[in-house]
């Protein structure tokens, strides 16, 4: 009991009791957590039996769940007219017991990003998606947006920006998200970007590189280098170098670049062991779509893990990824045979 009282905690008449200074909160999706106002902290487990609860059950009639300018949840009682941030259903809570990983990783590879976020608040957190109008990009940030964060929608095409913009608030009609033009293939786009960001004065806790081609036939950009390597790699690049003052002055921040499996099957030295630029940005002659790609990656991962290394000790973190073997997307749409392979190789592969 002494140890109690010295934490804080003391007895009460029931376990479950708050001690003083502590509240008792929900999220957006229904998780509890609590706010001890005596040291402004959160956390998720009761403060006195360590147990995690969520809310059963749907509203009661007449009550509506709303948002303050704090991305606080609070409650509406249109009967009573009255407003609490108390949640009705704190009365009919379940216990939340998770059963805890053994010798198998909490995720796998059939996890869905709703899955991972449940029971998190990202209230007041902001993110940048590239390439969030389809595919993986629209449901990292759709499910971002549903627990609560700002979500900058960086697409090519403003209408479909736009129509994956409505797709969110189709679901949550008070999602805090937004498409802004950002074409990769031209730097000039990146750098007007970065500006147009920069002049919303907002932070940036995630920025997720996520947009590119695949299977694309060979081209040049408007800056005069092979399509695939600066879609893929080089606009990133230059996104993260323009936004890295941003992440830094909003620590803890992440970059997260999603890479591929198939960076292991390709190389960017020459014969001498020295890196051959011509291999990043081939001519026509020497181009192969499928060699490209698996290039841009093998870049991806490289800038990821330098990139950690410079910005680590300064709150940035930066993490590349591997989504997920011959995940159904429409990255294939470049080529007739792609999309063949894609759809013969869709029974076993991971949906969207």
């Amino acid at each position: 009991m002494a140890a109690l009282k010295y934490a804080g905690l003391e007895d009460t008449d029931s376990e479950e009791e708050l001690p003083p200074g502590w509240e008792e909160r929900t999220t957006k999706d229904g998780w509890v957590y609590y706010a001890n106002h005596s040291e402004e902290k959160t956390q998720w487990e009761h403060p006195k039996s360590g147990k995690r609860k969520r809310v059963a059950g749907e509203l009661p009639y007449g009550w509506e769940q709303e948002t303050d300018e704090n991305g606080q949840v609070y409650f509406v009682d249109h009967i009573n007219k009255r407003t609490t941030y108390l949640d009705p259903r704190l009365a009919f809570t379940v216990e939340d017991n998770p059963v805890k990983p053994t010798t198998r990783q909490k995720y796998d590879g059939n996890s869905t990003a709703m899955e991972i976020l449940q029971g998190r608040d990202l209230s007041g957190k902001v993110a940048i998606v590239t390439g969030a109008n389809s595919g993986i990009g629209f449901e990292t940030a759709k499910s971002l947006a549903l627990h609560g964060a700002c979500v900058i929608l960086a697409c090519r095409s403003p209408a479909r920006g736009d129509a994956a913009v409505q797709r969110i608030l189709e679901e949550w009609h008070k999602a805090k998200v937004e498409a802004m033009t950002l074409d990769l293939a031209s730097l000039q786009s990146v750098q007007h970007f970065a500006e147009a960001f920069k002049s919303k004065n907002l932070p940036l806790h995630m920025l997720i590189c996520n947009a590119a081609v695949f299977g694309a036939p060979w081209s040049l950009t408007e800056d005069g280098l092979e399509s695939t390597f600066q879609v893929n790699h080089l606009g990133h690049f230059y996104l993260v170098q323009l936004l890295e003052d941003v992440l830094r002055q909003s620590s803890p921040a992440r970059v997260v670049v999603v890479s591929s499996e198939s960076h292991r099957f390709t190389e960017i030295k020459d014969s001498s062991g020295k890196l051959d630029f011509s291999l990043l940005s081939p001519s026509k002659k020497e181009y192969w779509a499928m060699l490209a790609y698996n290039r841009s990656k093998l870049c991806n991962i490289l800038f990821s893990s330098e990139l950690n290394r410079r910005l680590s000790p300064h709150g940035v973190t930066s993490n590349s990824v591997h989504p997920g073997n011959m995940m159904y997307s429409s990255i294939h749409r470049s080529w007739w045979l792609y999309t063949l392979l894609f759809t013969l190789a869709r029974p076993f592969t991971k949906s969207m």
